[in-house]
């Protein structure tokens, strides 16, 4: 991962305390969400592409 560049008159601030078993398990269950939305939008997009190859053949 590279450096990011901070835009002029925008600072970005890190809170440096550790995370509660809560916010742990608030952010685990979001990754899992969007993860299972992403597979679930790329099944969508792999057979909508087969669908169409059979339409035309």
């Amino acid at each position: 991962m590279g450096l990011i560049k901070e835009p002029l008159n925008v600072d970005f601030e890190v809170d440096p305390r550790p995370l509660t078993e809560k916010e742990r398990k608030m952010i685990s269950a979001f990754i899992k969400a969007d993860k299972l939305k992403k597979a679930k939008m790329i099944d969508r997009i792999k057979s909508a592409k087969s669908r169409s190859r059979t339409k035309v053949n």
